[in-house]
């Protein structure tokens, strides 16, 4: 199965030279399913013929606002109401959740709460509590219609959408470990988050995650358009 990943962000020199592209990211922790991988960085402006250019359909995180003023973020929107319309799996991460929420009718803003970052702890509906790492402000306030909210906590109250038969995107980062976040927290946290918050996500920057069951998720629902039971 080859899945197409929409590349939306650029990670940093700093950061690349060790951790890689988010594409690098993502065909990390997903390449144990057997799949077969062709990057599109739209970012650049680079975007495939047509959804039938591959199986499934991911959406990276990237440091840019879906409200922006970016040429390639109608195209962008375009695009994934191709691949819905193609009946073509689709999932999204952080900017790609809300990119595809936004595509689909829905509203993204600046929260004005400010800042999630480091490890956060969501309600996985029927599954309890999962901590999965974050990083962000922008967050979708108002679901699509038909979107299910399938996870939550304070700071996003719709930190996971299912689009039943189409899509499934979450607001944290699975791909992310703490090394990268710690990264992030030294190269693009000073100036920009509060400096608290910076010290907070440093202190807990080792928790365990359960980010690989959230990666298990993903990868069933490209595979099979729809979640495990256990996450139903």
């Amino acid at each position: 199965m080859k899945i197409g990943i929409l590349q939306t962000g650029i990670v940093v020199p700093e950061l690349a030279e060790e951790h890689g592209q988010y594409p690098d990211m993502f065909i990390k922790v997903l390449k144990h399913a057997g799949f077969e991988f062709q990057v599109w960085a739209v970012v650049n402006g680079e975007f495939p013929p047509g959804p039938e250019a591959a199986d499934g359909w991911l959406v990276t995180g990237s440091r840019h606002g879906v409200y922006e003023d970016h040429d390639w973020i109608a195209p962008l929107e375009a695009f994934i109401r191709q691949i819905v319309a193609a009946g073509r799996p689709l999932v999204g991460i952080c900017f790609g959740h809300q990119v595809i929420a936004q595509a689909l009718g829905g509203k993204v803003v600046k929260f004005d709460g400010g800042w999630s970052i480091g490890p956060q702890v969501y309600d996985f509906a029927g599954r309890g509590p999962k901590t999965v790492m974050a990083w962000h402000q922008d967050q979708v306030i108002t679901p699509p219609e038909g979107a299910e909210t399938l996870a939550s906590n304070d700071f996003c109250a719709h930190a996971a959408l299912l689009y039943p038969g189409q899509a499934y995107t979450v607001q944290p980062h699975p791909e992310f470990d703490g090394g990268f976040i710690g990264g992030l927290i030294e190269s693009r946290g000073p100036g920009v988050v509060p400096d608290p918050l910076l010290q907070a996500a440093r202190a807990a920057n080792d928790t365990p995650l359960d980010s690989p069951e959230l990666i298990e998720d993903l990868i069933h629902f490209l595979k099979h358009k729809r979640l495990p039971e256990r996450a139903a």
